[in-house]
């Protein structure tokens, strides 16, 4: 087991450019859907934003780093756990929190709020978190983790998209519109070929190692959404708007985490494997819970 911890995933700098590029793309493309009056909204229901929020960058994380003190991984797996509990939610929870009937407006302004917020929190969280635990800390001192650096590349990647996709929305929408209906689906699909093309030329290796971080990765999904969830019950929300929490608790940004794996620790084995495995795994588990939530009525 301990070689997982040197097992590196092959991933070069061109497929890099292009796994950057496709993930900026996904992020104007959510951004051409999102106005100031979604801002303004959820400045009107504070109280949404602050379940959004803790849910997602405060307890995820915290919670993550007690299950990887009580079940003791392989450190890579370990800080890829940490590192995509410090992801902000995946742009595909708004078409699963639409699917299951949940709060569609909120999902999509939260995504939005996020994203702003993960040019910080993502690279506190993963910082915090990696150093506080003596095997991953070990991991982050190898490779030499700039804060600096980390903070740049998730504001290039998400920070910048946004901006300028929120922009285009605001003075041509006829033109955002149609993008939108074109970006979305076109940037996803680019997305996931880039990572199964790269997968594909590590198929040994993820076949070797898939298994260590199958039951993990699972449970680690599993406890994410229902975090969500029982935050929001906490706070008296409506079934509509716990199901929204749960979707974008449990539904990461596991592309920006694979990109950053492969940016700052050189496709590290382990974590970039548990972060693939997530990245695959979240659209079955969002989709399964989705599809019977939809089947499901109720507002309390």
């Amino acid at each position: 087991m301990q070689e997982l911890d040197s097992v590196k995933i092959n991933f070069d700098t061109n497929g890099l450019w292009v796994l950057s590029i496709a993930l900026a793309i996904v992020m104007f493309g959510v951004a051409l859907g999102i106005t100031i009056n979604d801002f303004k909204n959820l400045i009107k229901q504070p109280k949404l934003v602050l379940v959004g929020v803790l849910s997602q960058f405060i307890l995820l994380p915290f919670i993550t780093f007690l299950v990887v003190l009580l079940v003791k991984p392989q450190p890579s797996i370990a800080l890829g756990m940490m590192m995509v509990a410090a992801c902000p939610g995946g742009n595909i929870s708004n078409f699963m929190t639409h699917l299951a009937k949940g709060n569609t407006a909120l999902s999509i302004s939260l995504t939005a709020f996020a994203t702003f917020f993960a040019i910080f929190m993502t690279p506190f969280n993963f910082q915090f978190y990696g150093n506080l635990y003596q095997p991953t800390a070990q991991l982050i001192k190898e490779v030499e983790l700039s804060p600096f650096e980390l903070i740049k590349l998730v504001t290039l990647i998400l920070g910048i998209p946004l901006l300028l996709g929120m922009l285009v929305r605001n003075y041509f929408e006829k033109l955002a519109l149609k993008l939108s209906k074109i970006l979305r689906p076109l940037s996803i699909i680019i997305f996931a070929a880039i990572v199964v093309i790269a997968f594909s030329n590590n198929i040994d290796v993820f076949n070797i190692y898939i298994h260590h971080v199958l039951l993990l990765g699972i449970s680690h999904n599993i406890v994410a959404i229902t975090l969500g969830f029982l935050v929001a019950t906490l706070f008296g929300l409506s079934f509509v708007n716990k199901k929204t929490i749960a979707i974008e608790t449990g539904i990461q940004n596991s592309g920006l985490g694979l990109l950053l794996i492969f940016t700052f620790f050189n496709g590290l084995g382990g974590m970039a494997i548990l972060a693939a495995f997530w990245g695959i795994w979240h659209i079955v588990s969002g989709l399964l819970l989705a599809f019977y939530w939809s089947n499901k009525n109720g507002n309390s």
